[in-house]
Formats: C-alpha cells, structure tokens, sequence
C-alpha cells in the first residue's frame, strides 16, 4: 500500500513534468502537447515508483524496459527521464531543433534511458513482446511496461500481437492504453470505434484492469495486480484526458498536434503552478 506522502511527491512530479511538456512544445513551435499531457501519471507512477531502473547505468541488464508506443508523446518520456537523472546538462527545450537529441518522437541511439525507438504506430507492443520474450529466455525477472495511445489501436499490428502474447503467455509483459478518446481525427468511436475494448481483449487472452488514470492509488494498485498474474499477460486500460491540466486543452483535439502560442503557454504554466 502506497502512503499519502509518497502520493503527494507523485502528484508534485506530475505537475512538473505537464509544466515542461507545455514550454518544451511551445519551444519547439510543434509537437503533440495534448497526447503528452494526457499520460504523465501513469509514466511518472512507472519511473518514479514502479520500475527498477538506475539512471547511472541506463543498460543495466536488470532493468525493466519501458516502450512508449505511442511515439509522439516523446515530450513526456524526455522530461520523465530529465527529472529522474538521465541527460543531464542536456537541454530539453531544444525538443525539435536540428541536431538535438531530443527528437520528434525518441530514438534509442540518441537519448539515454530511451530502450526502443519508436513513431511508427502500432509497432510497440509487437516490439515488447519480442523484448519480454528474450528476457525470460535469459531468466531475467525483468518486466516490460508498454503504453499505446488509443487511435493506435487502430493498427492492424496491435491485434497481431495482441493474439501472440497470450498464446506464448507472456506475463512479465504489462500493456497499457492511454484511453483519453480523442486522437488526430476527432473522437475514437466516431473515427473507427474501439469499444467494447476491455472485452476485446479479454476475448484474445489477456488479463484485464481498468482504471483512472490520474489516481495514483488505482495505477500503481493495478501494477502490483499485474505482476501477481501468472500464464497470461496484462493491458490497463487507463481512463484518461486529452490535454490534462490545461483547462482549453482539455478534451480537445486541436492540441493533438499543435502548440500553444504565447499568451497561451503563460496562461497553462499559470493554471498548472495554482
């Protein structure tokens, strides 16, 4: 059981990390804010809290393996990984500019802490079970967290892999969806309807949890339910919102893949320090 205290230090990340996703977009003059506003919880839940990793030795063979599937929320992995100690001295508000590390959507090869490059949608999970396969194979007891976006599971891909990790029972492999309803389009269930989800993937195998996705208690409660499933492996299906944090952001898809202008950026930055 998490205490209140260690909560509270989770919310204060949280809230840091939406104010650097808002200047690091608004820097960058492009990028996808309200994709990357909607998921900080549960990645500073994962970093901060449920994942063994070490900052000092980013390839230690030990760690558990984050793969954000949903590449354009790079935003919120980079500051994730700012504030937890990997690249340090490496400034983050050079998001997008021409020979920086920190790129669009993450590349492996360029920023420490980073496991998979990813951007392409729908690969992710095909890639994690690939990765949770290997590390049984080498008796690791590592785990392997990957988080789709939910206009991702549009993918064809997603299902291929969706049938492959119960058959194989991967259960040191925890899929989660950022379930915030909106992507590029509009609305998910108007683009191409997802539901019922949760019994989509009950029906391919997989052991299911659906929660808030901004009470810690609920997300790293469903974490600890994960590693205690055995034969078949986990999707949490995280009940979230576009843009959160931000009252003209939210529930929007304007801010899918457009920035705040100015006036913009100082009004976020103030609603999210009151």
């Amino acid at each position: 059981m998490i205490d209140g205290e260690k909560i509270e230090l989770l919310r204060e990340k949280a809230r840091i990390i939406r104010e650097k996703i808002i200047k690091m977009t608004h820097a960058a003059g492009s990028g996808h804010p309200g994709g990357s506003l909607s998921c900080v919880e549960i990645m500073v839940a994962l970093y901060f809290h449920e994942m063994r990793h070490d900052p000092r030795k980013p390839l230690w063979g030990e760690r558990d393996r984050f793969i954000l599937s949903k590449g354009h929320a790079a935003p919120t992995l980079y500051a994730i990984l700012g504030c937890a100690g990997y690249n340090q001295g490496d400034d983050l508000m050079s998001l997008r500019k021409f020979g920086s590390p920190f790129q669009g959507h993450p590349d492996k090869n360029r920023v420490a802490g980073v496991d998979v490059s990813t951007g392409s949608l729908g690969q992710g999970l095909s890639i994690s079970n690939g990765i949770a396969i290997a590390l049984r194979l080498n008796k690791k007891k590592s785990n392997v967290y990957v988080l789709l976006g939910d206009g991702e599971c549009n993918e064809g891909e997603i299902w291929e892999a969706a049938m492959f990790a119960p058959h194989y029972k991967i259960d040191n492999l925890v899929a989660i969806v950022d379930r915030n309803g909106l992507q590029i389009d509009g609305p998910t269930e108007r683009v191409l309807s997802l539901e019922p989800l949760a019994k989509k993937f009950k029906s391919f195998g997989w052991h299911v949890v659906e929660i808030d996705g901004y009470d810690f208690r609920e997300i790293i409660e469903a974490f600890e339910e994960a590693k205690r499933v055995k034969n078949k492996p986990t999707i949490i299906i995280a009940y979230t919102v576009k843009g959160r944090g931000v009252s003209f952001m939210e529930w929007s898809e304007k801010f899918h893949g457009s920035v705040t202008d100015e006036e913009q950026t100082k009004i976020a930055v103030n609603e999210l320090k009151e």
